[in-house]
């Protein structure tokens, strides 16, 4: 297998709560622009080591997900190597096949790829994602009648194959890009774990 990755992910846009994006449905509004983060807890591409890295994607999607056209920026933390960045980006651009390249059909056009500092922390399932200057979001789950996080099992789109998402909402959701100005409170955030092999 070219790679075997695990770690977790963080993920907020413009959509308000719930993200009709998960179930196939037209985002709110008639566009989606949201930021994904997948954290690289432990994990190889083609033999080389690229725990502890962040790959994020500032995406604009145009209408309903699964008819792609996506316009991306990809940021990847500027902690890794060049051998690094072109492992996760060979990932995430689908050259390596599997479950990523499923999710990187529904790109039409990278925009940048840069590497910035990012940070990407979590607390149980409430995370902070900072990336460079460009992005600063804050995300909490919802919680159920029994206290427990509420989750997404089994949608029609996922950025996490086979795991649930942990649905909540961003308390900050802050974006500064070129063709991104976005400044919003309360409105759609995921969390939750992946294990991708390809």
């Amino acid at each position: 297998m070219p790679y075997q990755l695990e770690g977790r992910l963080l993920e907020v846009c413009t959509c308000n709560v719930l993200c009709p994006c998960w179930v196939g449905e037209d985002p709110d509004g008639g566009v989606c622009d949201g930021v994904l983060a997948w954290h690289v807890d432990k994990g190889k591409v083609n033999a080389v080591d690229v725990s502890g890295h962040v790959l994020a994607v500032l995406c604009h999607i145009p209408g309903n997900i699964l008819k792609g056209n996506w316009t991306v920026r990809i940021y990847i933390d500027d902690k890794a190597t060049p051998e690094q960045k072109d492992a996760l980006l060979n990932v995430w651009t689908g050259k390596l096949g599997g479950p990523v390249a499923d999710l990187a059909k529904l790109i039409g056009k990278v925009a940048a790829v840069e590497q910035v500092p990012i940070t990407f922390a979590v607390k149980g399932v409430n995370g902070t994602l900072k990336v460079g200057k460009a992005i600063d979001a804050g995300l909490q789950p919802f919680q159920g009648a029994t206290g427990k996080e509420t989750t997404l099992h089994d949608s029609i789109f996922t950025t996490i194959p086979g795991s649930p998402a942990y649905v909540g909402k961003a308390s900050h959701y802050k974006v500064n890009a070129p063709d991104f100005q976005i400044d919003l409170q309360n409105h759609n955030a995921v969390s939750g774990s992946f294990r991708f092999a390809g």
